[in-house]
């Protein structure tokens, strides 16, 4: 069987198998699943940002016809969120924030960096701890929600540890990075026991893409 032939049964197959699949569990959630595949793929084997596009477009599809299912998903995420900022943020002495779309760009000016968890649905954050007036000896910052852009910039002298986890999506520290799902990567300074000034990073997301750059 030459080429052509060979793709054309392979075409047919395809289609086959996807009205098959659809008749039985109907042709919105297969292509729900395929762009979820498809961005997988992607993420894994490309790292590329569409491969996320997907991955949330996908995800969308799949749950669009299922408001219980999202309402439960925030639902959880917030109220582990609550559970661990109490358990993370010890002192007491944090400021803590819940919103549904949450833009912070803390990579332009001078900032004072204070101990704080903040929750959100959508998150794009980006925080410069070289602008940084570190507030406290030690601060821990807990970012989480359910799908996040996060970056931050890390000088090379700073003393931090960092905690990341997501549920599908990619995590960068350095020149590490790692993509796909069930993502979790600790991280600390070389600095971090000595330095007199320390920062906790937690971040977790349940599709994320993280990204801790070290100067």
């Amino acid at each position: 069987m030459d080429n052509r032939n060979r793709n054309t049964a392979i075409m047919l197959i395809v289609v086959g198998v996807f009205f098959f699949l659809g008749n039985i569990i109907g042709f919105l959630n297969v292509s729900a699943l395929i762009l979820i595949w498809l961005g997988i793929y992607k993420v894994r084997n490309d790292g590329d940002s569409k491969g996320y596009i997907a991955l949330i477009i996908g995800g969308v599809i799949l749950l669009g016809g299922h408001l219980s299912v999202i309402i439960a998903l925030i639902l959880i995420s917030l109220g582990y969120f609550l559970i661990q900022s109490k358990k993370v943020q010890r002192d007491g002495s944090y400021l803590q924030n819940q919103t549904f779309i949450e833009s912070i760009k803390w990579d332009r000016e001078p900032w004072v960096l204070k101990s704080m968890s903040r929750w959100s649905v959508i998150g794009e954050i980006r925080m410069d701890l070289s602008l940084a007036l570190q507030d406290e000896l030690e601060s821990i910052v807990m970012l989480q929600g359910v799908i996040g852009d996060i970056d931050i910039i890390v000088p090379e002298d700073y003393g931090i540890l960092v905690e990341a986890n997501v549920l599908i999506g990619r995590i960068g520290i350095g020149e590490e990075k790692d993509s796909g799902m069930l993502n979790k990567r600790i991280w600390r300074s070389a600095n971090y026991e000595a330095s007199e000034h320390k920062l906790k990073l937690i971040v977790a997301y349940a599709v994320a893409d993280i990204e801790v750059k070290i100067l």
